[in-house]
């Protein structure tokens, strides 16, 4: 497992090392001595899979608010999205940059998106499906959300979303 820096602070690439047989393939995914000696979260409390009908559909952008921010690490187990995190901590050098990352079935990757860092997903494909490990329980009175257009981030989508959430669609615009 190869763990890198993507373009913004505390966003992790985390790629996998294939051993290759007649049988098929092994991958360590995770390993909790390799993130705690990068400094990365060991603690996973709840996972989620999201399973998404068609390409094009748009899910985020999400967080949650203080003090239950979480930390996500995010794979594609089926098809292939476009995988976006927002740096919303207003203490950190890359403060409302974004960052995006194809993940996919075939890449085996995933990307590890710290607290504090809004979240969302476009499909590329049909039929896609997202596994999460999440670093705090889903709390409904913190969750939070920035609009997946909003300009003050200026997110470059590899292609228009047919579908989302109301919600997704109509958060206000961020203020500084």
């Amino acid at each position: 497992m190869r763990i890198e820096p993507a373009a913004v602070a505390g966003v992790m690439l985390v790629s996998v090392e294939p051993h290759v047989d007649d049988r098929g393939l092994f991958a360590r995914t995770y390993d909790a001595a390799t993130f705690a000696a990068a400094g990365l979260p060991v603690n996973w409390p709840q996972c989620n899979v999201s399973w998404n009908r068609s390409r094009g559909t748009l899910r985020g952008m999400h967080y949650q608010r203080a003090p239950f921010e979480e930390p996500k690490l995010v794979r594609c187990t089926a098809g292939r999205i476009f995988d976006v995190a927002i740096d919303l901590r207003p203490g950190s050098p890359t403060y409302c940059r974004w960052v995006g990352v194809e993940l996919s079935r075939e890449r085996r990757n995933a990307l590890l998106i710290p607290a504090g860092c809004a979240h969302g997903f476009l499909t590329l494909e049909d039929e896609a499906e997202v596994f999460y490990m999440m670093g705090e329980v889903f709390h409904p009175e913190a969750a939070a959300g920035v609009r997946w257009n909003d300009p003050a981030f200026g997110i470059e989508w590899p292609l228009a979303p047919t579908t989302m959430a109301d919600r997704d669609a109509s958060w206000p615009d961020f203020v500084r």
